[in-house]
């Protein structure tokens, strides 16, 4: 797949990866660059992202989703409030020995990640339209991630349910706020700083206990 200035997207993306002391080879290079383009093609359609210079994209979708790979353990991964497929489809295309599953409230939006992961070919994940309250799964997950999606509290209460009995919240978040974290102090394994290529922003990654004991 190739769209125009798609040289520079590629090194802007390959020397990203590199910061991030990840690795990529050229087809999963390819493959998040043309989740870009698709992006972009469809975003007015799907209502997906403000953002619409690729080579912000880049760095604010693509390398701000790559970012949580280090925190990620275990065979399966579940992405609520996926939007746009993010950060889920980013990890897919990076980790195919993982099963994401995306989850999302719009069906619109649900639409548009369905058409990505057949374009792309994308075997290791599933998208399901549901809202994160109603969503039931036959299976747990080893990692439950939300960027942008709700407060900690409220990611927390929501995502316990689906987490294995050693599995993590992944929440992404900007600026933390004290209130924020103080109303789930009793189950923060960690906070993580991030440094993202290309951004100049505060990034974490807060990991949290379910918020119940399995029996």
């Amino acid at each position: 797949m190739s769209f125009a200035g798609g040289d520079e997207l590629e090194s802007a993306l390959t020397a990203g990866v590199r910061g991030l002391g990840l690795t990529a080879n050229g087809g999963q290079i390819a493959a998040l660059l043309g989740f870009l383009h698709l992006m972009q093609k469809w975003g007015k359609t799907y209502n997906l992202t403000a953002i619409r210079d690729l080579r912000a994209a880049v760095d604010l979708h693509l390398l701000d989703s790559l970012a949580v790979s280090p925190f990620l353990e275990g065979r399966s991964i579940l992405d609520v409030g996926t939007g746009a497929g993010l950060p889920g489809l980013p990890l897919a295309i990076l980790h195919p020995e993982r099963r994401f599953v995306l989850l999302d409230a719009s069906a619109k939006k649900v639409r548009f990640v369905r058409q990505v992961t057949l374009e792309l070919g994308l075997r290791n994940v599933e998208v399901v339209v549901a809202r994160v309250e109603d969503a039931v799964f036959e299976e747990t997950f080893d990692r439950v991630m939300a960027r942008a999606f709700a407060s900690l509290l409220d990611i927390r209460h929501l995502a316990s349910r689906f987490l294995s009995p050693e599995g993590r919240i992944l929440a992404l978040k900007g600026r933390l706020g004290e209130q924020e974290m103080a109303a789930v102090e009793g189950g923060i394994i960690g906070v993580h700083a991030l440094r993202v290529p290309g951004l100049d922003a505060e990034r974490h990654v807060v990991e949290l206990s379910a918020g119940f004991i399995h029996g």
